[in-house]
């Protein structure tokens, strides 16, 4: 047999062979922890104290840590599975789409199940600094970070050359490692919770791979080995997020892409940004001046008073519906499906950045304006409890105006088709809903509202000058189309997409 062959076989064997080891591991330390081994439970006992006892009583420390370990609960790790899936779904990677939801959801599965077949209670520390729900083995966070990050680096690394490579496979590697670590210095996890947890994911993400690899043999693609290459290296060029911007024609300007292009644009977003806040302070000042913020200017008093006056459980259901939908939490879902969505398509950063930038951005000027003026809600009984911050303006109506609108300007720019412009019904209806639930939750005054609203109107048409969202780079002219990889334009019309020459 040739040396070459013997190699390639040698190679082909080393991920089984982990998989393999990585398995028993786990069945060893399933049955030691169900019969609760004596030399394991004294061994995880006092590893639980003494490793807790480094950030006990040192609050920064906890800090850290508790947001490193928020990196590898379910909420982030759904959210970046979701991301690439959809990323994956637009550029038609459909079966790398299913492998990462799938392998997202065996993690998902697994961890309750075993840790409601073991039934191992938590650690019990001296000093504790946080609290875990639920049964102790294995770590959900170690299984579920090993599993996501796992099959992330899987299926993105044939986008990844050289040293970015390097950076990618240790970037992975350290931040499995310290959310596991994380879970013990937080004390709710033993240590042979989080190796349980470990060798569980590798498992799984191994046997996962394996039936990827399958599918490529029944599709009579060559099998690859997909901790070096990634699970489809064929795939690289759609796996990258965006393209080069090229050049940009100008008379002036033959290149419009140096750092000093992006510099000035950055300067002239910051500046608008400086001068929308003040202007909107302003208002906020001028309106604490009518009885300390709680005068009836057009109607502050009255409207609040009013709907407090007329509700009922069902409009309070549906209030609560669509100021949820207002909320930070959906928000930022539908802000980061929009990124995805749009990197996805137009393969260039700049509508992602368009988005990110009128987001933080209301975010920054909601709780700078809101510390400065420090307007008290409406005196009428609130729906809502724990608010953290003052009145004016609304960050519910700012970040649902200022999402909303801008999908509706990026969809409207990129695309051609009748039902574009059906993108103007959210764009409208949302934020009237939202500014309703508000008002009649007694949350906010009609003048929160309206500054919000004013607020959004002067950021996104700063934002929109500014950045041009909708050109995607390829000319000086933008005609509303998102170009394909060729160069060419791309058509969207009744649901089918054909390219043609710009």
């Amino acid at each position: 047999m040739p040396s070459a062959t013997r190699d390639h076989q040698r190679r082909g064997l080393r991920p089984l062979v982990v998989i393999t080891a990585a398995a028993l591991m786990f069945a060893l330390l399933l049955v030691l922890v169900r019969l609760q081994w004596a030399p394991l439970e004294s061994a995880d006992r006092g590893a639980a104290a003494g490793i807790n006892g480094l950030i006990a009583g040192h609050p920064a420390a906890v800090t850290v840590v508790k947001a490193v370990t928020w990196l590898g609960s379910g909420g982030v790790l759904w959210t970046l599975i979701g991301a690439a899936a959809i990323l994956l779904a637009f550029r038609r990677r459909w079966r790398l789409a299913v492998y990462l939801l799938v392998a997202g959801a065996g993690a998902l599965v697994l961890d309750p199940v075993l840790k409601s077949l073991v039934g191992r209670l938590r650690p019990v520390v001296a000093h504790p600094v946080a609290h875990g729900l639920g049964n102790s083995f294995p770590s959900g966070h170690s299984l579920g970070s090993i599993v996501c990050y796992g099959a992330l680096f899987l299926v993105f690394l044939p986008a990844m050359r050289g040293r970015w490579r390097r950076a990618f496979t240790a970037g992975i590697a350290t931040l499995i490692a310290v959310i596991g670590i994380s879970r013990i210095l937080l004390g709710v996890h033993y240590l042979s919770d989080v190796l349980g947890g470990w060798s569980l994911g590798v498992t799984w993400l191994g046997v996962t791979a394996f039936a990827f690899e399958l599918t490529r043999q029944a599709a009579g693609q060559p099998v690859t080995h997909p901790v070096t290459e990634g699970l489809e290296p064929e795939a690289r060029a759609d796996l990258t997020p965006t393209e080069p911007e090229p050049p940009m024609p100008s008379k002036s300007k033959p290149d419009r892409h140096p750092a000093s292009y992006w510099g000035r644009i950055a300067a002239g977003v910051l500046v608008a940004w400086v001068l929308i806040v003040g202007v909107i302070v302003g208002i906020g000042k001028l309106l604490m001046l009518s009885k300390k913020g709680n005068g009836n200017v057009l109607g502050d008093h009255t409207i609040p008073h009013w709907f407090a006056a007329h509700r009922t459980s069902g409009l309070t259901h549906w209030s609560g519906i669509f100021s949820t939908l207002g909320a930070t939490q959906a928000i930022l879902i539908v802000a980061v499906v929009t990124c995805v969505a749009f990197l996805a398509i137009t393969r260039h950063w700049r509508p992602a950045a368009f988005v990110a930038v009128v987001m933080f951005g209301e975010l920054g000027a909601f709780l700078a304006t809101a510390a400065v003026v420090k307007r008290p809600r409406p005196d009428v009984s609130h729906l809502d409890t724990h608010l953290p911050t003052s009145a004016f303006p609304s960050g519910h109506e700012a970040a649902t105006c200022c999402l909303y609108v801008a999908i509706a300007i990026l969809v409207i720019g990129h695309f051609r088709g009748w039902w574009r412009w059906l993108f103007l019904i959210p764009a409208v209806i949302m934020p009237v809903m939202v500014a309703l639930s508000r008002l009649y939750r007694g949350e906010h005054h009609p003048t929160d509202l309206l500054a919000s609203v004013l607020f959004t109107g002067l950021w996104l048409t700063a934002a929109t000058l500014l950045i041009k969202p909708n050109d995607d780079g390829n000319s000086g002219r933008n005609d509303g189309r998102p170009a394909t990889r060729d160069g060419r334009r791309l058509t969207v019309s009744h649901g089918h997409a054909s390219g043609g020459s710009a």
